[in-house]
């Protein structure tokens, strides 16, 4: 099978980061097309920069899609998800939401750790939309997500006092290290919490491999008059 990864931050790097990882869970179950947001921020920290980010994400389904089985939206937070799922064929999975469903699954009370003051409460309202805000006991940001990017050793203290204090002081008994930036550093972190630390890059890649084996159903779909749009999107948006 072949897997859409849309990285929709502008950021190579991120983009080369995740697929790293999610080749070396797929394995020989999935090869990966790896995109990266054609516009918008490098980061996304903000509900501007993540409304452009689902345009971007739009656009790299509209763009790359041909051949794929399923789309992996590749970022916490998952700006987007449902408009693209409004609009695509093939099964999409989001980082957030799949990483907030396995939580629910292996424990009573998760909790989110993450980059970036303002993703407290835009990820709180995100999983209020999940029908999930009883089983989530916190979201704690620490640092920017570019600065934990740009040195994620430097972070990986920081990151761990944060997932412990999730579960001493917030009684989450799995918490779930979220962001495309931070991929890898829940395993390095775990010696030091006292609770399971769950990473979103892996969550999600589980989550789109099971879903590329389960095609989905025909739905109907209204088209849209559009301008303005790249070529690929309009014609996309205006296929009833």
């Amino acid at each position: 099978m072949r897997i859409l990864l849309i990285n929709p931050n502008t950021t190579d790097s991120v983009t080369a980061l995740v697929a790293r990882h999610v080749a070396a869970i797929a394995g020989d179950a999935a090869t990966l097309k790896p995109v990266t947001g054609a516009f918008g921020a490098r980061y996304i920290s903000t509900r501007a920069s993540a409304a452009i980010a689902g345009h971007a994400a739009l656009d790299a389904l509209a763009t790359h899609a041909d051949g794929c089985d399923a789309v992996y939206l590749a970022c916490f937070g998952d700006p987007g998800l449902l408009a693209l799922r409004e609009v695509a064929t093939i099964p999409v999975v989001g980082m957030a939401e799949a990483s907030c469903l396995e939580a629910c699954r292996r424990g009573r009370r998760f909790a989110i750790v993450t980059g970036g003051a303002l993703w407290g409460p835009m990820l709180t309202e995100f999983v209020s939309s999940l029908g999930l805000a009883e089983r989530m006991t916190a979201v704690r940001a620490i640092a920017p997500t570019g600065e934990i990017a740009e040195n994620p050793d430097a972070a990986l203290a920081q990151l761990a006092a944060a997932c412990t204090a999730c579960a001493t002081e917030d009684g989450a008994d799995i918490v779930i290290l979220g962001g495309a930036a931070l991929a890898g550093l829940a395993a390095r972190i775990q010696p030091m919490v006292p609770v399971p630390v769950l990473c979103s890059v892996e969550a999600g890649t589980r989550a789109v491999i099971a879903a590329a084996h389960t095609p989905l159903p025909r739905h109907d779909r209204l088209a849209l008059d559009s301008t303005g749009l790249s070529m690929s999107l309009a014609n996309l948006l205006g296929q009833a």
